[in-house]
C-alpha cells in the first residue's frame, strides 16, 4: 500500500507471525500429494501454513527471496519458492532453519499473496503490543504541535493497518468515534459495522490529524466539519479515500469512505436483477431521450447500478457526460466530472454547462433539489437521455419527492420513464450454507407485512472462517422496477398521492419485498435479511 512511511508493520514487536495465521480448508485431492502441499497453481491460498514453519525463517529473509515456509515434519521445511533449484537459497534455508529443505515452485503472485496474509500485523496486534511509553510519548506532546504528533511513527503505523486491515476485510467505511473515555473502532462490511478493538483514548487527536494530513485537510481547525480525500495503492489497485470530520463533545469523529477505483463494473444479473426485468430495463434506458431514476436510500447501490447501466449502452456514437460527488468508478470513454461546491461548481450549475457540450447521455450524480430537478427533467425533454438518483422509499416515491421539489406534475409525467428502487441484502456465505427452518418469531414477522409463504426450503450461514462466523459474505440488490404506462401518466397529472400511484401499479410489477423473498427461497440471503432490509424490523 503506497501510504506515507514509517517504521514497517513487520518490525513491531509481539506475537504477529504466529497469530496473524489465517486459517483456510486443506488442500485436498489430485491437488495435493501424500504429503499434504499444494503442487498445482491456485490452491496455495488455501493451504494452512504451520506456526512452526513461519517461525523458522525471517520475514526479512521470506520477503527478499519469495520463500514461502508451509511445513515443518520429521526434520525436513517444505517451502514454496519462485525460483526454484536455487542452491544458494536452499543453502542459506537449510543454514537459517537448521532442517534439510524440501521445495517446489509456485507463481510468485501466489507466494506473495499469502505471505502478505501469514506475516500481517493486525491493528489489533499493533494495539496490544503497544507499550505504555509508546503511547505517553505521543499524548506528552505539546497540543499545539498536532504536525509533530500526526508523524511519530507509531502513529502513522497505526493508520497504515487501519486502513490495510479495513480493505482486506472488504469493508466500505471506517469510523473513528471519541467518547469520555475511549475510542470506538468500526467497519462497515456487507452494510453493517463491526466494531473491533480501539486505539489508546490518548491517541485520538493524533490519529485524527494524521488522516487529516493525508487528505490535505486543515488540521489546526478542529470545531468546524471538514471534507478531503485520499488515494492510495492496496496490492496494486487504487483506492479513493473520503474522508469526513465532525466535531463531537468529546473531539473529532471521522469516518472514511473506502472506494476501489480498479473494481470491475457488474451487469445488471450480477447486481441481482432477474432476466425479464433486465429485458424490460433495457428497453426503457435505450430509448433516446427521457429521465430514468435509481431510488433508495444512501448506501443502497444506486450508483452503481447507474454505471452498469451507462456501460451497458456506452457506444462511441453517442457522447456521456456525468457530474457526480465523488467520482467513484472511472468508465471507459465517459467524461466524469466531479462536483466541488466549494468552487461554485454544484449540480445544478454542472449540468448546465454540460448541456452546452453537446451530450447525448447525462448522468447526474444525485438529484438535491428543485434546481437540478428542473434542470435534469427539461434536459430529458429536448432530446437528452438523463440518469439520476433520488432518495425514496420505493419506485413510486419518485414521483411525489419530484412534485415536492416544486417540480410541476406536467413535467414529470412527459419527462419520466422509469424507477428502479432497490436495496441490498446480505448474501448467506456460499461455504457455510445449510438448510434452516422459519423460527416462529420470523413467521409473525413475515406475515405482519402481508407475506404467508413461509413453507418450504429456506437457509443461513452457520458462520466459519470465510465469512468471519457471521454467516454471511457479500451483498446482492433487491429491485422494484417501475415502468412509466400511459396509465400512470395520467396519474401523475393528476397529482395522486403516492398511495394511489401504488395502487395502480403494485400488480403489475415485482415489488422489492417479493423480490427479497425469493432470493431468499432461491438460498441466496435470508428470512431474517428479507425482514431486516424491507421492513426496518429486526428479528429476536
Amino acid at each position: 500500500m503506497n501510504i506515507p512511511e514509517g517504521d514497517s508493520p513487520d518490525n513491531l514487536p509481539g506475537r504477529a507471525a504466529e497469530a496473524a495465521l489465517v486459517s483456510a480448508e486443506e488442500s485436498a485431492g489430485k491437488d495435493a500429494p501424500p504429503n499434504g502441499v499444494p503442487r498445482r497453481g491456485g490452491v496455495l491460498a488455501k493451504f494452512v501454513v504451520s506456526p512452526e514453519a513461519i517461525r523458522a525463517l525471517p520475514v526479512e529473509f521470506v520477503k527478499r527471496h519469495r520463500v514461502l515456509p508451509l511445513k515443518v515434519q520429521n526434520g525436513t521445511i517444505t517451502v514454496a519458492t519462485a525460483d526454484a533449484g536455487n542452491h544458494l537459497v536452499i543453502d542459506d534455508i537449510r543454514l537459517l532453519s537448521g532442517l534439510e529443505v524440501d521445495e517446489f515452485e509456485a507463481p510468485a503472485s501466489e507466494i506473495l499473496e499469502k505471505i502478505a496474509e501469514c506475516y500481517q500485523v493486525t491493528v489489533e496486534q499493533m494495539i496490544e503490543n503497544l507499550n505504555p511509553e509508546q503511547a505517553a510519548c505521543v499524548e506528552s506532546k505539546n497540543l499545539h504541535d498536532i504536525e509533530v504528533m500526526a508523524n511519530e511513527p507509531t502513529v502513522i503505523n497505526l493508520v497504515n493497518l487501519i486502513l490495510s486491515e479495513a480493505l482486506r476485510e472488504r469493508a466500505s467505511d471506517i469510523h473513528l468515534v471519541p467518547f469520555e473515555k475511549t475510542l470506538q473502532l468500526r467497519y462497515r462490511i456487507d452494510g453493517l459495522l463491526q466494531e473491533r478493538p480501539p486505539p489508546p483514548k490518548q491517541l485520538h487527536a493524533a490519529l485524527v490529524s494524521r488522516i487529516k494530513i493525508m487528505a490535505d485537510m486543515n488540521i489546526a481547525e478542529r470545531f468546524m466539519p471538514q471534507d478531503g480525500h485520499i488515494q492510495i495503492h492496496h496490492r496494486g489497485v487504487r483506492v479513493d479515500i473520503r474522508v469526513g470530520t465532525m466535531p463531537t463533545i468529546y473531539g473529532e469523529s471521522i469516518v472514511l469512505r473506502l472506494l476501489e477505483k480498479n473494481s470491475k463494473v457488474l451487469t445488471l444479473e450480477e447486481l441481482g436483477l432477474d432476466s425479464p426485468r433486465a429485458a424490460l430495463l433495457a428497453g426503457l434506458v435505450e430509448k433516446p431521450h427521457g429521465l430514468f431514476l435509481a431510488t433508495g436510500p444512501t448506501g443502497s447501490g444506486k450508483t452503481t447500478t447507474l454505471y452498469s447501466i451507462l456501460s451497458g449502452i456506452y457506444t462511441p456514437e453517442m457522447k456521456f457526460l456525468t457530474i457526480e460527488d465523488p467520482v467513484e468508478y472511472e468508465l471507459p470513454g465517459v467524461a466524469q466530472i466531479p462536483v466541488r461546491p466549494s468552487r461554485g461548481l454544484t449540480f445544478a450549475t454542472g449540468l448546465r454547462s454540460i448541456l452546452r457540450q453537446d451530450p447525448d447521455v447525462v448522468m447526474v450524480g444525485e438529484i438535491r433539489d428543485s434546481e437540478t430537478a428542473e434542470i435534469a427533467i427539461r434536459a430529458a425533454l429536448t432530446g437528452h437521455q438523463v440518469f439520476s438518483t433520488l432518495h425514496t422509499n420505493d419506485s413510486t416515491g419518485a414521483v411525489t419527492r419530484l412534485i415536492d421539489m416544486g417540480v410541476e406534475a406536467f413535467l414529470i409525467s412527459s419527462s419520466l420513464e422509469g424507477v428502479l428502487a432497490q436495496r441490498l441484502v446480505r448474501r448467506i456465505c456460499a461455504h457455510c450454507r445449510v438448510e434452516s427452518p422459519v423460527p416462529a418469531a420470523l413467521r409473525v414477522k413475515l406475515e405482519a407485512f402481508g407475506e404467508e409463504k413461509t413453507e418450504g426450503r429456506f437457509y443461513r450461514g452457520r458462520g466459519c472462517e470465510e465469512c468471519r462466523g457471521t454467516g454471511y459474505r457479500g451483498r446482492i440488490g433487491i429491485f422494484e422496477l417501475l415502468s412509466i404506462s400511459p396509465e400512470l401518466r395520467e396519474l401523475i397529472i393528476q397529482r395522486r398521492s403516492s398511495d394511489e400511484l401504488k395502487a395502480d401499479v403494485h400488480a403489475k410489477m415485482t415489488t422489492m419485498q417479493q423480490d427479497a423473498l425469493k432470493k431468499a427461497a432461491d438460498g441466496v440471503t435470508t428470512l431474517e435479511e428479507v425482514v431486516r432490509v424491507v421492513s426496518g424490523d429486526t428479528v429476536e
